[in-house]
């Protein structure tokens, strides 16, 4: 009796810190946006940047703030929250603690689809790039998740994974090909292909919403499942889980969040990779948390890369796909030292 009422102040307790922490994230996260509205190769004061956000004015310092930063800025919110929380659904459906959001091949189809459409439609713009990319991601999904359940047995981890990587080598032959032989759109896939925020116009933003938002939505509804699903699949049997729904489920969550982010920005390293990681740091495995810290921790990463980006070779920029690789793989790599990694 004495054990039971101790138990409960330490669970709540542990679900306080959690969500105060959660809000400390969500804090500095809003500090992060701040500055990448503030930061760039034009100086342009603090006050004024607060003034024409608020008021446009129509003054040089607006067009550059409303025009340039904020739809960057936003873009960084959506991305790399929808790369965070992929990454962290993908590792919970997999029960791999080295999955990335490019392991169902959604990378590579997005990759896929854009080098088509500069090679053989002409597209030369990012908003053409977006659709192109969001259906060709969703496409290598599909048909990832149709063989690896196809047979007697169900889709399991182990033969999605084996499915995306057949899928991302046949897709990686056919984009070195097509590459080769036309240097035209060498040039411009890679441009697209090194992961970048800039440029993106308010356009974009509007186009990759909707899909990243019932992406979080999806995602974040899976929680429980996800929970239950980490046990096994034996022990979720028994619960009563519906383990094919909710591997379906999170992979439309992937292809919808994975593919909407890597259509809009390129391909961007480690965010998906590492973010999670530091989720269950702070958090813990309760995918009920790791999920709402991931969505909310990826952004400041992939933010604050692109505001370092911004000065480190003013008045240049280097792309944000470059510094998070940087910045990114250090992380990693202290994190695989750690004992617990293995552990989701």
């Amino acid at each position: 009796m004495d054990t039971a009422v101790q138990a409960r102040p330490r669970g709540g307790t542990g679900h306080a810190v959690r969500a105060v922490g959660l809000v400390v994230a969500i804090g500095v996260l809003v500090l992060v946006f701040v500055l990448s509205l503030w930061v760039g190769s034009r100086d342009i004061p603090f006050a004024s940047t607060w003034h024409v956000l608020l008021h446009n004015d129509g003054s040089t310092e607006a067009v550059i703030i409303h025009d340039l930063r904020v739809p960057r800025g936003l873009m960084g919110l959506l991305v790399g929250g929808a790369l965070g929380l992929a990454g962290a659904l993908m590792q919970a459906l997999t029960r791999n603690p080295l999955a990335d959001p490019g392991l169902l091949g959604v990378e590579m189809g997005a990759a896929t689809a854009v080098v088509v459409a500069i090679a053989f439609t002409g597209v030369s713009t990012v908003t053409g790039y977006i659709w192109f990319a969001f259906a060709g991601a969703a496409a290598a999904s599909v048909l990832v998740y149709v063989l690896g359940s196809s047979g007697r047995s169900a889709a399991t981890p182990e033969r999605l994974v084996l499915a995306g990587a057949a899928i991302t080598a046949v897709l990686v032959a056919f984009v070195s090909a097509v590459l080769v032989l036309d240097t035209q759109a060498f040039n411009s896939f890679r441009f697209w292909d090194v992961g970048a925020l800039a440029g993106r116009k308010m356009d974009a933003v509007a186009q990759v919403a909707p899909f990243i938002l019932v992406g979080v939505a999806l995602a974040l509804g899976l929680a429980r499942s996800l929970n239950v699903l980490a046990l096994g699949d034996q022990t979720g049997k028994a619960l009563g889980a519906n383990l094919g729904r909710t591997r379906a489920l999170g992979a439309l969550a992937v292809t919808l969040l994975c593919g909407a982010a890597t259509a809009a920005a390129g391909p961007i390293a480690f965010i998906g990779l590492t973010i999670p990681h530091v989720a269950r740091m702070i958090a813990g495995s309760d995918q009920r948390w790791v999920l709402p810290y991931s969505l909310v921790l990826a952004p400041i990463l992939l933010i604050g890369s692109d505001v370092v980006g911004r000065v480190v070779i003013a008045p240049a920029e280097l792309q944000v796909g470059i510094v998070t690789a940087f910045l990114g793989a250090p992380v990693f790599i202290a994190l695989c030292r750690r004992r617990k990694l293995a552990q989701l």
